[in-house]
């Protein structure tokens, strides 16, 4: 008898699988190798702070559970449409990109919302919106820098080079005796 072949399950190649630190909101599984501003990032087209803002907004859009459905939805959802029916965490996302949206303005938000939340091409916006090529690239870039400073994140780091050194010994005793700094070896306290 034939054999079918069997199918493998596995994540498509590129696909961040692993789970969040504890200490974080779940973050969203996200594939790289779909994003159009990872493949701009690639060809050096976009630099790693405009990068890392704009998935950080794509983060904050997919939290917000705000990505199209593929599929129609044919079960009844309790409280569709009522704040109810949101968690605090879509509630803060929302929040979030709301306030970045109104930090990079009404003309550089709708080229964001394209390239990273919907993952649109660079020349499927230009085409969309009737721009002469490479007009895009420009505008995202100016985008990309405006979110980046609203999220706190420069280019360069500041502040001086080094740190001058410390000491965490402890000050001599009274007596002059030397006390000792590694509490492996100090005589335990004794109880009463």
């Amino acid at each position: 008898m034939a054999r079918r072949p069997t199918t493998s399950r596995r994540p498509a190649t590129g696909a961040s699988r692993t789970p969040p630190p504890v200490d974080t909101p779940a973050a969203p599984l996200l594939n790289p190798a779909e994003s159009p501003l990872a493949w701009l990032a690639r060809r050096g087209m976009v630099d790693a702070t405009q990068l890392t803002a704009g998935e950080r907004l794509r983060a904050d859009f997919t939290r917000a559970q705000l990505t199209p459905r593929v599929t129609s939805r044919w079960t009844e959802v309790r409280g569709a449409g009522t704040p109810e029916a949101f968690s605090d965490m879509v509630l803060a996302a929302k929040l979030r990109l709301a306030r970045a949206m109104a930090a990079v303005g009404p003309e550089l938000s709708g080229v964001l919302l394209d390239v990273c939340c919907f993952l649109k091409g660079l020349e499927l916006v230009e085409r969309e919106r009737q721009w002469p090529a490479r007009t895009a690239k420009v505008v995202l870039g100016l985008a990309l820098d405006r979110l980046a400073s609203h999220y706190g994140l420069s280019r360069s780091t500041t502040g001086r080079p080094r740190a001058p050194m410390r000491s965490w010994q402890a000050p001599p005793a009274p007596d002059g005796t030397v006390v000792e700094d590694d509490l492996r070896t100090a005589p335990a306290p004794c109880p009463g």
